[in-house]
């Protein structure tokens, strides 16, 4: 399982101009879930996810966490992060879950992130969307469980 994590002021996804979900200062996950994942993979990457100091706190430091600035995360399925191009210029996706497992991953996640205390905003599994985000600092990390 690979989150890639941007650290926003703000964010907000959209499929055919409808918005799904619109948070603030928090975190945008792109979740993708790849064949050999599980449960405990889900849980795993969400507590770290939860817990990741990546927010600003005192002498200008990366020391608090989602849950210590009472952010929210904003979860969006993408599966193009196991995407494949060593062998040539098209990407190959056999890495990546099969649909079916990987919604049911996906969600799994989102429900242990807010397990863990983290208000959730989701996008629309398997859906064209268009996120859109305003990432502070920049900050943006690859995680892996």
């Amino acid at each position: 399982m690979r989150a890639l994590i941007q650290r926003v002021s703000s964010a907000r996804v959209s499929v055919d101009g409808e918005t799904l979900g619109r948070i603030g200062a928090g975190l945008v996950v792109l979740l993708g879930v790849g064949e050999g994942d599980g449960d405990a993979q889900a849980a795993r990457l969400a507590a770290k996810v939860a817990k990741l100091r990546v927010f600003d706190g005192g002498a200008g430091r990366m020391d608090r966490s989602l849950l210590d600035v009472g952010g929210d995360a904003l979860c969006i399925s993408q599966f193009t992060l196991y995407g494949d191009t060593r062998r040539g210029l098209r990407p190959s996706f056999t890495g990546a879950a099969d649909p079916k497992r990987g919604e049911l991953l996906y969600e799994g996640f989102c429900r242990e992130l807010e397990a863990c205390g983290v208000p959730v905003s989701r996008g629309r599994f398997g859906a064209r969307m268009a996120v859109e985000l305003v990432n502070e600092g920049p900050v943006t990390l690859l995680l892996e469980a």
